[in-house]
């Protein structure tokens, strides 16, 4: 598979990026929302975070702004590949599963520390305007996970640039990266509590600590993991978004009752 990229034209690896990222997209969001919203609740396992509904002007906003991430990370591909062709990058195509295995640990640890460093410039006074389009999707969908002003979405995506440079990694742990980071990141937006009975510290209560960054703006800057926030005390209490959240739970119970 090293091979067969390395041998790849420019154009052909930006067709490929907008397919894969285009593919993985449509897919992981479509999965998330039919699991979220159909066959976990039919189950009675997990429930619904934020009960206020989506727009139509959400919707059509996101699958917007997400188009125009995927047209740049899927172009973006260009840059990883370049640095391969300079020989300023290699692949080791010798890796054993245990090293992928490592290798991929490692970034997802890279993934958070990344995401958390841009993220908590993102609302910063000088950016945060870059980031306002993103968090117009209050009550959050799967479909958010790439719904970014070209500015964040250039930011998040150079995830890989650095650590490539760094270390000699397989060709399947840096595929493996953008597979995982939309795999959180549709779970982090579903609004959807997965495991109610868990902490807000647990790493399985992302969804429920990414809903209320969304509902409260400021706090819970980290990914998937808690260690970025605890260290910098950018933690939300679980009950941050309570005042903002009751009315429409009072009327959703009523209208239940």
């Amino acid at each position: 598979m090293t091979e067969a990229f390395m041998a790849l034209t420019a154009w052909q690896v930006m067709l490929a990026g907008l397919v894969f990222f285009g593919g993985i997209y449509l897919l992981f969001g479509g999965l998330t929302w039919l699991l979220t919203r159909h066959l976990l609740p039919a189950l009675g396992i997990g429930r619904r975070l934020d009960p206020r509904p989506v727009t139509p002007a959400q919707w059509q906003r996101e699958f917007r702004l997400s188009g125009l991430s995927i047209l740049l990370f899927g172009t973006g591909m260009i840059f990883p590949w370049g640095l391969l062709q300079l020989g300023w990058a290699r692949l080791d195509p010798q890796a054993g599963a245990w090293q992928i295995t490592i290798e991929i640990a490692l970034l997802m640890i890279w993934n958070d520390i990344h995401f958390w460093v841009n993220h908590r410039l993102l609302h910063t006074r000088w950016l945060r305007r870059f980031h306002v389009p993103h968090h117009r999707s209050v009550v959050t969908t799967p479909f958010a996970t790439y719904s970014f002003h070209p500015v964040e979405a250039l930011m998040l995506g150079n995830v890989i640039l650095l650590p490539m440079v760094l270390h000699t990694f397989s060709f399947w742990s840096l595929f493996a990266v953008p597979l995982f980071s939309l795999f959180f990141n549709c779970i982090g937006h579903a609004n959807y509590d997965f495991w109610p009975k868990v902490s807000g510290a647990h790493w399985f209560a992302a969804s429920r600590r990414h809903h209320l960054h969304h509902a409260c703006y400021h706090g819970n800057y980290g990914f998937q993991f808690t260690f970025m926030d605890r260290l910098f005390g950018t933690r939300l209490p679980p009950d941050a978004a309570d005042s903002v959240l009751a009315p429409q739970r009072r009327r959703t119970d009523a209208a239940q009752a």
